[in-house]
């Protein structure tokens, strides 16, 4: 990974009336290094991203990409990203070649440049098979697969991506995240673009995602929780679990409803949360092995069972709960 901040983000604000959809945020993102920004509907996420690829201006607040500032050199700004937006923006009518094609051309690549360097990426994100078929006939994992190739084909320095599993099955994120880790680690090409085409291309790339999903979070070099237009808290995923080192037990047994309502009578119980067939406990700091001691006693009383109860390591999940009761406070 570089020492190169190739998104440099302070301090932007952005307002729609009295909404503050961005509230002072900033960001840096390193060659070869995967943010992930996190947070629910309505966090601030995208307007975030359309501040950064200058789709929308910041009231205040700077941002750069490669060095280029936004408001001031947008065009040289956009000509180093490659952007991927939460609903599919392609054309439909299309093949999945011709819109690689109209978006390498509109950013200048001649036949000999795109054509070439369309079908290396299309065999990259595995739709080399799929290259004349419509692009509105393909699935919605094909789909962010084709938005993702499309950023890809002028090797873009970064990658600015909102929220692009959303709604695809499992097995495509899975996919989409291995392409992720892959650019990151051994950029595709990273041969030199022609003469006049400055750096742009070469050397690692650096990704921002946003993404609603904790497990996506998970595979990030770091990460911001956002939260009502406000990073509420950064570090990488290891640095923000550690916050809740020693304070959460996990409960199996039944029924789930009364194991709830006895583990929420206990003074040093701060929440209490559903993870399927389970409970997650946050306690209070040093109160862990006294909670669990005195737990399962209190559940079997009221006529309940307790199948397991452990001290375990936090997940995010755990942590941006948390995170958000403390910004609601």
């Amino acid at each position: 990974m570089s020492d190169i901040n190739l998104i440099e983000a302070k301090n932007l604000y952005r307002y729609f009336g009295e909404t503050h959809a961005v509230d002072g945020v900033s960001i840096s993102v390193k060659a070869g290094e995967i943010y992930g920004l996190v947070g629910s509907d309505g966090a601030g996420k995208t307007t975030t991203m359309r501040l950064l690829v200058g789709a929308l201006l910041a009231d205040s607040g700077d941002a750069t990409i490669c060095g280029y500032d936004v408001k001031k050199h947008t065009e040289d700004a956009r000509a180093q990203l490659g952007y991927l937006s939460q609903r599919f923006s392609l054309y439909e009518d299309l093949t999945v070649l011709e819109n690689i094609r109209f978006f390498a051309e509109v950013r200048g690549l001649k036949p000999n440049e795109w054509y070439p360097r369309s079908m290396e990426i299309l065999e990259f994100v595995g739709l080399a098979n799929f290259a004349s078929r419509r692009a509105g006939q393909l699935s919605g994992g094909m789909k962010q697969k084709l938005g993702l190739a499309s950023a890809l084909v002028t090797r873009p320095r970064v990658l600015l991506l909102d929220e692009p599993t959303t709604g695809v099955d499992p097995v495509t994120r899975q996919d989409f995240w291995q392409l992720l880790i892959q650019i990151t680690s051994a950029p595709l090409n990273p041969s030199p673009l022609p003469a006049g085409e400055g750096q742009r291309g070469e050397g690692e790339v650096a990704v921002l995602i946003s993404t609603p999903y904790m497990d996506e979070a998970a595979r990030c070099n770091r990460v911001g929780f956002m939260r009502h237009g406000k990073i509420i808290a950064e570090g990488t995923p290891s640095q923000l679990r550690s916050r809740l080192t020693d304070r959460v037990i996990e409960l199996r047994g039944s029924p789930l409803k009364l194991l709830r309502q006895v583990a929420h009578r206990d003074s040093d119980v701060e929440d209490v949360r559903a993870f399927g067939d389970r409970l997650h406990l946050r306690v209070r700091e040093g109160k862990a092995d006294l909670v669990a001691s005195r737990l399962p006693s209190a559940i079997r009383s009221e006529g309940g069972e307790v199948d397991d109860l452990r001290i375990i390591p936090a997940v995010l999940e755990d942590v941006f709960i948390e995170l958000s009761e403390q910004a609601y406070e």
